[in-house]
């Protein structure tokens, strides 16, 4: 009888601590769930790196369901006015924020995610496929009209710009213009508009970050020399620039956390390179704001 008592005790004593250890690891779980980073992000401006982040925003988001990212163009010069007026957590732009007028740049925190290359393109019918940096010039500012001028099509050349506020055309401006004053032309705000206009336009040109070119345009060379990322890494293609996702002040909790990923090597490594941009880990130059470029 004392020997049941014993083993009854026992049995009691071990379904007391299963269920012990049970709410023990219960409570460790609802624990961990609860200090889960959570959040909403929405991150603004360049429609150059748009298509790099909001890619990156989906995978990022199947491992952290609790963090929602929304992601929208607009143009640089939107994105830094609004992360600087604290509307949206981060300002997506291809020029440094002290490059835009309006913007403090002290009060923002720079956090460079990728490089850009950025080519002339033109309608496939125009029949050019090289030009010179002073050609170039000379086209966008009105001095050469047309494409028989260049040893291509008697046609007439249509110059497609991109909108005031975009880090695009800032960009462009800054490597091809040397200061001088565009013509004055139909203006788009995206590169995708522009893809599509001067796929379907005879005798147009634009210019499009690397990422948005593809066999529908003729992309031109410069000087003989194409427009490619191993001429971007080394500067011998001057027109490119960095992509910045600007935050106010240092990033936290979840933008901290989806910004640390876009640096990290899955995205660095693999997922820049597939969408047709380049890792900064890459590039053996570096670019200030005011435009000076030295080795790494």
């Amino acid at each position: 009888m004392k020997k049941k008592t014993i083993i009854s005790s026992l049995l009691a004593l071990g379904a007391l601590m299963a269920i012990t250890t049970g709410c023990s690891n219960s409570s460790s779980a609802t624990k961990s769930s609860s200090s889960e980073v959570s959040g909403k992000i929405t991150a603004v401006g360049s429609t150059a790196l748009q298509p790099l982040v909001e890619k990156a925003a989906g995978d990022f988001q199947k491992d952290n369901s609790k963090i929602n990212i929304t992601v929208q163009g607009g143009g640089s010069g939107t994105g830094l006015s609004q992360v600087q007026d604290g509307s949206v957590k981060v300002g997506n732009s291809d020029i440094f924020a002290e490059q835009k007028d309006g913007i403090d740049a002290k009060k923002l925190v720079d956090h460079k995610v990728a490089v850009v290359g950025m080519a002339p393109v033109v309608n496939k019918d125009a029949g050019v496929k090289n030009v010179t940096m002073d050609q170039l010039k000379q086209i966008f500012t009105g001095k050469i009209t047309n494409w028989k001028d260049l040893g291509g099509k008697d046609e007439k050349i249509t110059v497609v710009n991109r909108a005031e506020g975009s880090g695009t055309r800032a960009t462009f401006e800054s490597a091809v213009l040397g200061g001088e004053k565009a013509v004055k032309s139909q203006e788009q705000d995206s590169n995708g508009t522009v893809q599509k206009i001067v796929s379907t336009t005879p005798g147009a040109i634009s210019y499009l970050a690397f990422s948005y070119i593809n066999d529908k345009v003729e992309a031109l060379s410069i000087d003989d020399v194409k427009p490619t990322d191993d001429n971007v890494a080394d500067n011998k293609w001057k027109i490119w620039s960095y992509e910045h996702m600007y935050t106010k002040g240092d990033p936290k909790d979840a933008t901290k956390k989806f910004i640390n990923y876009m640096k990290s090597d899955d995205v660095q490594k693999k997922l820049v390179k597939d969408m047709g941009y380049i890792s900064t880990n890459d590039m053996k130059v570096q670019k200030d704001a005011k435009g000076t470029v030295t080795d790494k």
